[in-house]
């Protein structure tokens, strides 16, 4: 079994800010799974189902985000599995919005959730997938931040939902391909820069 974590925060008031991308990847592939979140346990909702042929349940903590890394290692221990068993997903405010990135270790870089599932577990060797929410360049080339917190606890536009919505179905089929190609297979398909067409 592997676990499927999408991190964010609980509360409507938090539902489509950029930060709860990852909990709104988890709620796609439940509904692509034909299911709901209806169990709690590991101070999570959750739901148990198959992805891929796999069996996985997927989780949304109830901790706030900063606290995430508690839920985890409780649903960890509770299903007495280890962190080679463990996707999260989650937003991130270094890639443009409409990207994702597969990647399995790395620095929280800012990010509370991250932090605390690293510190929590005592190890970054985790496998993530990056829902990218940051702004895209301007035109002169010059990369402009988010705006970080306030950014990111905002509701987002329509047209930003839209943008996001799109890359929901891509973290899906990244969750698919790591079930079913392994790691380092998922990362060559979904962390190709796209080149912008001329």
């Amino acid at each position: 079994m592997k676990l499927i974590v999408g991190l964010g925060n609980p509360g409507p008031e938090y539902a489509f800010t950029p930060h709860n991308a990852g909990f709104l990847a988890v709620d796609r592939i439940a509904e692509i799974c034909d299911t709901q979140f209806a169990n709690r346990r590991g101070r999570a909702v959750t739901v148990r189902t198959r992805l891929a042929g796999h069996d996985v349940l997927l989780a949304k903590p109830e901790t706030f985000m900063n606290l995430s890394g508690l839920s985890v290692a409780a649903l960890l221990n509770e299903l007495e599995l280890g962190v080679e068993d463990l996707i999260v997903l989650y937003d991130e405010l270094a890639i443009p919005l409409g990207t994702l990135r597969i990647r399995e270790r790395g620095s929280a870089g800012g990010h509370n959730g991250v932090k605390s599932i690293s510190g929590v577990l005592g190890t970054e060797e985790w496998l993530r997938v990056r829902i990218g929410v940051g702004k895209p360049p301007l035109e002169t080339g010059r990369e402009v931040k988010a705006g970080g917190t306030s950014y990111l606890l905002a509701p987002m536009r329509k047209t930003e939902l839209a943008v996001l919505d799109e890359v929901l179905d891509q973290a899906v089929r990244a969750v698919e391909a790591v079930l079913t190609k392994g790691v380092s297979a998922a990362m060559n398909e979904f962390n190709r820069k796209v080149e912008p067409e001329n």
